[in-house]
């Protein structure tokens, strides 16, 4: 077993000295075998299994420290509750590290092969990215998702957690650090973790050594790093997600996938933030569903159509005064509470014109027995993920089979939705030969290339 010490950033490294260790690693590392960094990754969920009542210590003390800052109104509640951790999101965090080293190695793999002429051969060949700044804010749970990730896909990571969280993430830091650092063939220097707000802005100008940022947190804070540096960024601004509950919609089901939708865990990304329902079905359907929205504590926000649909009716007069009536702003607005917008349309069009006027491109949902008006709103929503019959929290990379994601890209360059293995592995091109040269390929005699597809594997 290797020494631990200087495995990561140590205290007075600069965050210059950080990335540079972090871009050496990189190249060895995007050569470490598929065996080694599985076992790494398995070594890394019996560390944090090993760890949990230390990890959830030094989570208390962050959580007590947010409290207070929640109560005098200088932290939002949506961050106390993705700042949180308890046995069940370790088991979690357990469960998604042990997922990511069952999947399939994305390096390595041969994409295509063509036969540019006899005896001259081109591969195009999957390969890590390098090296990846991870930038989050509250879920220390993501320290652990995005180290293993990149660990499996042979990228080195530059972590920077927030402040809210700086016990928890110190604490799942040594964890990984030490299980990979345990591990024949991990190099040192892969994992680094930053540790002052000042070194955000330093990493933002660290394109020399940083090929892709990721970062997860709020619309302003995303917008910051994307307007702040000269690296690529991967990741979603907001998470402004719609249900459409459609004229031939099963009303039970989607009395459910509209609760699920907004209640099940409203302080994250893909939680619907808008309801939007065909008018046929409006006067059917709100009543009940606003009742048990409200049940739920949810403040719910209505367009003029709701308003007047919800004075009509003994039942709906008390109702009608239990909504606000939705602004502009509420239809661009990412809740991330128990908050829900609800505006009537005028069927499927119009329901598909307001989302891509007014929604971020994260997740969409429609509620149909239609299969033709289901699919018309599958192709016409410009959304990186749409449901049909089925509840907007679905999109994860998790739950999408990718063991974990680093994030859901809202990008239509790269990577798209929840960003799993394959969207932290870029390709290159590799030529074979036998001292073949351009001469002969050139001129009013070239020869000609044959550029036949070839089904090999690249197999240096």
């Amino acid at each position: 077993m290797r020494e631990y010490a200087g495995v990561g950033g140590g205290e007075g490294e600069s965050i210059v000295q950080k990335a540079r260790m972090a871009n050496s690693a990189a190249v060895k590392l995007a050569n470490a075998t598929t065996d080694e960094k599985n076992r790494a990754l398995r070594r890394i969920a019996d560390l944090v299994d090993m760890n949990m009542e230390r990890i959830l210590a030094a989570n208390d003390k962050d959580v007590e420290v947010a409290l207070g800052l929640t109560k005098a109104g200088k932290m939002s509640t949506s961050l106390l509750k993705r700042l949180k951790l308890d046995s069940a999101k370790i088991d979690e965090i357990i469960k998604s590290v042990q997922d990511v080293a069952k999947l399939d190695d994305p390096v390595g793999k041969t994409m295509s092969a063509i036969e540019l002429d006899t005896g001259l051969e081109l591969f195009q060949v999957s390969c890590p990215i390098g090296v990846i700044g991870a930038i989050f804010e509250s879920r220390p749970d993501v320290l652990v998702q995005i180290s293993s990730l990149c660990l499996k896909t042979g990228n080195a990571v530059m972590l920077k957690g927030g402040s809210e969280a700086q016990n928890s993430n110190e604490v799942l830091f040594e964890v990984v650090s030490e299980a990979a650092s345990a591990t024949e063939g991990i190099p040192d220097g892969w994992i680094q973790l930053l540790e002052t707000r000042e070194e955000v802005n330093e990493m933002l100008k660290l394109n020399e050594y940083i090929d892709l940022l990721v970062p997860r947190g709020s619309e302003q804070f995303v917008k910051y790093i994307q307007n702040n540096t000269n690296i690529m960024v991967l990741g979603h601004s907001e998470g402004v997600c719609h249900v459409y509950v459609d004229r031939d919609a099963d009303l039970n089901m989607a009395e459910d996938i509209c609760y699920d939708a907004k209640v099940q865990y409203p302080a994250v990304c893909n939680a619907a933030e808008t309801l939007l329902v065909d008018s046929p079905i409006a006067a059917a359907f709100l009543p009940p569903m606003i009742d048990r929205y409200r049940q739920a504590g949810v403040e719910v926000r209505g367009c003029s159509k709701t308003l007047e649909l919800l004075a009509s009716g003994e039942h709906n007069e008390k109702q009608r005064h239990k909504i606000k009536r939705a602004s502009e702003e509420d239809w661009h607005t990412e809740y991330n509470d128990l908050i829900i917008s609800i505006k009537v349309v005028d069927g499927v069009d119009e329901a598909i014109e307001h989302i891509n006027r007014y929604g971020s491109g994260h997740t969409d949902a429609i509620v149909t027995a239609n299969k033709e008006t289901a699919l018309k709103f599958m192709r016409f929503v410009d959304s990186s993920s749409v449901m049909h019959n089925a509840s907007t929290r679905f999109s994860d990379g998790f739950r999408y089979g990718k063991g974990a994601e680093v994030g859901i890209s809202t990008n239509k360059v790269h990577a798209r939705g929840p960003v799993g293995l394959e969207g932290l592995v870029i390709y290159k091109y590799l030529i074979v030969g036998k001292g073949h040269v351009v001469a002969p390929y050139t001129g009013s005699h070239a020869k000609a290339f044959t550029h036949k597809p070839m089904s090999k594997q690249f197999y240096l």
